[in-house]
C-alpha cells in the first residue's frame, strides 16, 4: 500500500471511520497517555492535541518533533497550541469541552486540579464527557503522587522477578510495556464509558494506572499465586508451567519450539526420531517432565543443532507442533506473513516524505485502519480549530502576541 499523498490526506475523510462522531481533546504526553489517545484517533476520532505554546514552555512531544517517537505515537491528531494557566486559555479550553465526548490526561493526579481541568471541573459544564486518565500508581494511595515511568511499575507490578534467566537477577522487558499496556486499556475503558453513554445519557470518570495495567498483564503469572500460592521464579526461555518449551540452537541460528502438552510432546519425540523419550520415566509426565527440564531440553537441543532453522520450522510445522524463528526487527519486517498483514503503513509527512508508522492489530472488514494524517507541528490547526469556536482571526492573533496560543 503506497503512501497517502498530501491531497488525499485532510480530516474530512475520517467520517466513515468507526470513531468518526467523536470528538477528543488529548492532554497527553510522554507514552501511555499518547497510546491511548492514538487508538482513538487512527480509528477516526476528531482528536485537538492541546500543546503549551512555545513561547510559554517546552514542545511537549518532548526532543525532536520529526522524531521516530512522535510520528509514531500522534499521528491523525490536530495541534492546538494554548496556554491552560492563562484565564483566556482555560477558557477557550471549557469552550472546547462544552463540544468534546472525551478528554485524556496522564498527568500526576493533582496537577489537573491544580490547572481546574479535572473531571469534576469539566462535568460542570459538559454532562457527557468520558474523562480518561492515567497515572503512575492510582488516583488514590500511598504512592499516587509519586512519578511512575514504565520500569518502575515493571518493577512493582512483579513482572522483573519472572522476566529473565534464573540466578541472573531481575530484567526489564524490552518494551515499555507498562505504558503501552496502560494506553491500550484506558482506550477500551473509554470505548466502555462511550457504550454505556449511549444508555445512560452520562458520561463518567474513566481511569487506570501503570501499576494497575502491569498487574493485570502478569495475568497467568498472577493468577498462579492468587489461586494456588505459588510465587513464580525466573524461567529464561522456558515456558512457566508447559515443558519442553524454549529456544533451540540450530545449524545456523536458533529457533522457538513450544510443544509442552502431552499431545504435541509424543509429536515433537516422534519428529526427532526418538518417540522412546515420552515413554521414559523422567519425561513421561508434566511433573518429571518439569523437574528435569534441563536434561530434557539438552537432549532436544542435541538433535536440533543438527539441521538449519529453515530446515527444523518446516519439519515441526509439517507435524503440527507451534515453532518458529526469532527474528530481530528488520527480519520482522521482511517476513512473508507479516507483509501480509499491513502492520507498517505509509503516510506522507511534508517534511520526511513517505515513512512508515506502525499499525493496527485490529482488522475491521468494512471500516478498515486508516493512517490519514502525520503528526502535525505545532500548534499546526490552532487558527481553524479557534476559528470553529467563533474566534476572529484578529483574535486569535492577539491571542498569539500574549502567549495564549
Amino acid at each position: 500500500m503506497g503512501p497517502e499523498s498530501p491531497s488525499e490526506a485532510h480530516f474530512g475523510d475520517h467520517v466513515n471511520m468507526p470513531l468518526s462522531r467523536f470528538k477528543v481533546l488529548d492532554l497527553t504526553q510522554a507514552r501511555s497517555g499518547p497510546t491511548a489517545v492514538r487508538q482513538l484517533a487512527d480509528w477516526g476520532a476528531d482528536v485537538i492535541r492541546i500543546e503549551q505554546p512555545a513561547s510559554v514552555g517546552a514542545d511537549l512531544m518532548g526532543g525532536d518533533r520529526h522524531s521516530y517517537e512522535s510520528m509514531n505515537l500522534h499521528r491523525n491528531k490536530r495541534s492546538l497550541t494554548l496556554n491552560l494557566k492563562a484565564e483566556e486559555g482555560k477558557k477557550i479550553f471549557f469552550s472546547l469541552a462544552k463540544g468534546a465526548d472525551v478528554i485524556v490526561e496522564n498527568f500526576r493526579p493533582r496537577v489537573k486540579h491544580r490547572l481546574g481541568v479535572d473531571y469534576e471541573s469539566v462535568w460542570k459544564v459538559n454532562s457527557r464527557i468520558v474523562y480518561g486518565s492515567i497515572s503512575g500508581f492510582g488516583q488514590t494511595g500511598p504512592y499516587s503522587d509519586r512519578p511512575g515511568l514504565d520500569q518502575i511499575a515493571q518493577g512493582l507490578g512483579g513482572l522483573m522477578s519472572v522476566t529473565g534467566e534464573p540466578g541472573r537477577g531481575p530484567m526489564r522487558v524490552g518494551v515499555p510495556i507498562a505504558d503501552l499496556s496502560a494506553g491500550m486499556l484506558l482506550a477500551q475503558g473509554i470505548l466502555l464509558a462511550l457504550l454505556e453513554r449511549e444508555v445512560s445519557g452520562e458520561g463518567q470518570w474513566v481511569h487506570t494506572s501503570l501499576l494497575e495495567a502491569q498487574i493485570q498483564m502478569m495475568d497467568l503469572q498472577a493468577a498462579r499465586y492468587l489461586i494456588k500460592g505459588e510465587v513464580p521464579k525466573q524461567a529464561g526461555n522456558n515456558h512457566p508451567t508447559l515443558i519442553p518449551t524454549g529456544v533451540f540452537e540450530t545449524t545456523d541460528g536458533r529457533i522457538n519450539i513450544q510443544a509442552g502438552s502431552p499431545r504435541l510432546w509424543k509429536r515433537l519425540a516422534n519428529a526427532l526420531g526418538v518417540p522412546e523419550l515420552t515413554e521414559h520415566p523422567d519425561y513421561a509426565e508434566k511433573e518429571t517432565r518439569t523437574k528435569n527440564r534441563d536434561a530434557l531440553n539438552a537432549i532436544i537441543g542435541g538433535h536440533i543443532r543438527r539441521k538449519t532453522s529453515k530446515e527444523w520450522i518446516e519439519i515441526l510445522n509439517a507435524e503440527g507442533i507451534p515453532c518458529g524463528p526469532i527474528h530481530t526487527v528488520d527480519q520482522t519486517f521482511a517476513d512473508p506473513q507479516v507483509r501480509t498483514l499491513n502492520m507498517d503503513p505509509e503516510i506522507f509527512h511534508p517534511v520526511l516524505g513517505p515513512i512508515k508508522v506502525v499499525g493496527q492489530a485490529v482488522k475491521l472488514s468494512r471500516t478498515p485502519q486508516r493512517k490519514r494524517n502525520p503528526t502535525p507541528e505545532l500548534g499546526e490547526h490552532t487558527d481553524e480549530i479557534l476559528a470553529s469556536i467563533g474566534y476572529s482571526p484578529q483574535e486569535i492573533q492577539r491571542l498569539r502576541d500574549i502567549g495564549v496560543v
